[in-house]
């Protein structure tokens, strides 16, 4: 009984448009920031690490690199105070979680990108041998 009025009040907490990505992605997270009396929204761009499972409570962590200095943040999915989640790239990554690219500096940091890699395998088909 405790359990199913648990998931009753998750159920509700869910976000039915939350968008689709995964881990690799690079992403501008636009969360809302109160100041105050005020209500802004700043933007959070960086790469997806991690996404973790959870109904309501799913996370995931996005990071980018500002002024040199790796900065992570682990947003709540299914949280009303972020405004959207916008893709903007897809990443081409074999694993689900990303926390060897906390050691790597410059350009060996960068993911590679679906595009990127789809362009690449016509053009070495139609490669003369």
């Amino acid at each position: 009984m405790q359990a199913a009025m648990l998931q009753f009040i998750e159920d509700r907490q869910i976000r039915k448009n939350a968008p689709l990505f995964r881990t690799g992605d690079t992403v501008r997270v636009n969360w809302k920031i109160k100041e105050g009396e005020k209500e802004r929204v700043q933007a959070f761009e960086g790469i997806v690490i991690r996404k973790t499972k959870g109904g309501a409570r799913a996370t995931f962590t996005v990071r980018k690199m500002s002024f040199g200095v790796g900065v992570e943040r682990i947003f709540p999915l299914h949280s009303p105070r972020y405004e959207t989640i916008d893709i903007l790239a897809r990443g081409d990554v074999a694993r689900g979680r990303l926390f060897y690219l906390r050691g790597l500096r410059g350009k060996a940091s960068k993911v590679d990108s679906l595009e990127d890699r789809e362009d690449e395998a016509p053009a070495a088909a139609a490669a003369p041998k």
